[in-house]
């Protein structure tokens, strides 16, 4: 008889269909049409129903299988009142067969830390962007990001009636990632993925300082991370506070598994222990390919006006 899998594969197996109730979730409220949108420090920061719902689910879902494990949610939120239809049981079978990386395969649940961003690109979410939102699932051990899982709720709703609605994207470092067709940028092109509604005059100037050959705003860490391992964009550049921990653990774990990197602005890596801040206050700087270059042209004015 096989050994029972280690508990990291375990744990992202769990995540994977975890990822895919909320994507329901996130589906059913927006279908429902009451998306029940607060407010939470100004109208680029938004709450609905859809977040909520989500992320009682993940948490509670995984909380119940995974009793010591902590878990970090984007929303503030009461834990105990949550419904049985709520629950996610299931796990996918494809990953409880990959076999453990060994520098992983003694891990305790207390020494794992989930960061959930239920509903990643909220705003867009809220305007009809739907390609934009991610359900984001990042498992940390060590401080360090190791696996992630992105579901896209919304992957081919434009491809029409016939098509496979979402998607889940998962990747274990050490085993590589799933879900997606890795693509490399087109060479030699300078490719810029950003931020569409939280722009500053610092994030426009630090792209301008690295004279891209062209510039795509879109919403969502998770959606921008996507473009890099699609091939759409060469880097991704956010010269401003603003993104969490929760919105790059997940993504950091996928492009990292993929020969990826990401840091801040100023090149430090990100920490993801139950204790750290939640806000990655010096940015974003990530690139499937080429991160050197990158990472040499922003300017030093930028890099001092970014306190990690």
């Amino acid at each position: 008889r096989m050994a029972s899998p280690a508990l990291l594969m375990r744990v992202v197996a769990s995540a994977y269909s975890v990822a895919e109730k909320a994507a329901t979730i996130v589906r059913n409220v927006m279908s429902a049409g009451d998306l029940g949108i607060v407010e939470k420090a100004g109208p680029n920061d938004l709450q609905t129903k859809a977040d909520r719902l989500a992320q009682m689910s993940i948490c509670a879902s995984l909380a119940r299988k995974f009793p010591k494990v902590t878990i970090i949610g984007e929303e503030d939120l009461p834990t105990d009142d949550v419904t049985e239809e709520l629950i996610e049981d299931g796990h996918c079978e494809e990953i409880l067969k990959k076999p453990c990386p060994a520098q992983y395969t003694g891990i305790k649940e207390e020494e794992l830390v989930i960061w959930v961003d239920p509903l990643d690109g909220t705003k867009e979410y809220t305007e009809g962007l739907l390609d934009h939102v991610t359900v984001l699932i990042g498992i940390a051990y060590g401080g360090k990001a190791i696996a992630g899982v992105i579901n896209q709720p919304y992957y081919n709703y434009q491809a029409g009636a016939g098509a496979v609605l979402g998607r889940t994207i998962w990747g274990v470092l050490g085993i590589g990632a799933f879900g997606f067709q890795l693509t490399e940028a087109p060479a030699g092109k300078h490719i810029i993925v950003t931020t569409r509604s939280h722009s500053s005059t610092l994030v426009n100037e630090c792209i301008s300082a690295i004279n891209p050959d062209t510039v795509i705003r879109v919403g969502g860490a998770g959606n921008k991370v996507i473009q890099l391992i699609e091939g759409k964009a060469s880097a991704y550049i956010f010269a401003s506070p603003g993104c969490k921990k929760w919105d790059t653990c997940a993504p950091e774990a996928i492009l990292h598994a993929v020969g990826g990197k990401i840091t801040d602005i100023r090149g430090n890596s990100f920490q993801y222990n139950k204790e750290v801040k939640h806000m990655n206050s010096a940015g974003v700087l990530a690139t499937l390919r080429n991160y050197d270059y990158y990472a040499s042209r922003i300017p030093n004015a930028v890099k001092e006006s970014l306190v990690p």
